[in-house]
C-alpha cells in the first residue's frame, strides 16, 4: 500500500510509503481519498497525523505519469486529483502534517490540507509547477493564498522557490519548526492531545473556522451562532461546565 493508517491513543497517522520520494502518482491519491473517508468515520480516530516517514514528506505528483497523459486525460483525472486533498482537508478531526524533508508540489499541497503544519529543521516546502508550465492543480493556489496571503502565495507559485523552514515559520506557511528526528513526536504529542477533547466541540470550531472562511461574515457568524447553540445538547457540554465549577479550568475528562 502507498499510503497507511495505523491507529493508537486515539490518533489516527497517514504514512505516505512509497520511496523514495512518495510521489504522489493516481494510486496514492486514491488511497488517500478511501483513508480520509474511513478516519472521518471511526469513533476510535479522533485527530490525524499525516507523515511521510523521516526522511521525506513527499515530492510531488509522479511526473512521468503525468506526461503521459495529455489534455483531454486531465481533464478526466484532475477532478479526482483535488477530490483526495479536499477529503483531507474535510476530515472533521484535528489534522496535522508532519514535515520532513521535501514538501513540493502535491506535497506541499497535501500539507496545507491539514490543519496545522509541524516541521523538521531541514524542511523545504514549495509550489515548483510554474518551472513545469504549470499551475497547483490540487489546491495550492487556493490554500495556499487563504494561508499566507495572496502576495506571499503568487511570490511563492510564480517563482517555483523552494522556502526553507524557518522562512516558512516566519510566513505562516508552517506553524513549529522543530528538530528533524522530533517532527512525528511533536505531531503525535499534538494530535494526542485533542484526541482526548471533546470530539463533537472539536468538530464544531473545525467546521465553524474553514466554513465561515468561504463566506461572509454574517453567514459566518450564523455558523458558529448555530454550532454554539447545539452543542448545549452534548454530554461534553455538561461534563465540561460540571468539571469547571467543581474542579476548575481544564481539568475535564471527555468521553
Amino acid at each position: 500500500m502507498t499510503v497507511t493508517l495505523e491507529v493508537a491513543e486515539g490518533v489516527g497517522t497517514l504514512r505516505l510509503d512509497r520511496p523514495p520520494m512518495n510521489a504522489l502518482d493516481i494510486a496514492t491519491q486514491d488511497r488517500l481519498l478511501a483513508l480520509a473517508h474511513e478516519v472521518s468515520a471511526r469513533e476510535d480516530v479522533r485527530a490525524v497525523v499525516i507523515y511521510g516517514g523521516e526522511k521525506v514528506f513527499a515530492a510531488g505528483a509522479d511526473i512521468k505519469e503525468m506526461q503521459r497523459m495529455d489534455h483531454a486525460a486531465m481533464v478526466a483525472r484532475s477532478k479526482g486529483l483535488q477530490d483526495a486533498f479536499t477529503a483531507v482537508a474535510r476530515i472533521p478531526k484535528p489534522v496535522v502534517a508532519a514535515v520532513t524533508g521535501y514538501a513540493l508540489g502535491g506535497g506541499c499541497e497535501l500539507a496545507l490540507s491539514a490543519d496545522i503544519r509541524i516541521a523538521g529543521e531541514k524542511a523545504k516546502l514549495g509550489q515548483p509547477e510554474i518551472l513545469l508550465g504549470l499551475i497547483p492543480g490540487a489546491g495550492g493556489t487556493q490554500r495556499l493564498s487563504r494561508l499566507v496571503g495572496p502576495a506571499k502565495a503568487k511570490d511563492l507559485i510564480f517563482t517555483g522557490r523552494q522556502v526553507k523552514a524557518d522562512e516558512a515559520l516566519i510566513i505562516g506557511l508552517v506553524d513549529r519548526v522543530v528538530p528533524d528526528a522530533e517532527v512525528y513526536e511533536a505531531a503525535h504529542a499534538w494530535a494526542a492531545k485533542l484526541a482526548a477533547g471533546p470530539a463533537i466541540a472539536l468538530r464544531a470550531a473545525k467546521e465553524s473556522v474553514d466554513a465561515g472562511l468561504e463566506t461572509d461574515i454574517d453567514t459566518g457568524l450564523t455558523i458558529e451562532r448555530n454550532w454554539f447553540a447545539g452543542l448545549f445538547a452534548t454530554d461534553d457540554r455538561v461534563t465540561g461546565m460540571r468539571s469547571f465549577v467543581e474542579e476548575g479550568p481544564g481539568k475535564a475528562k471527555f468521553r
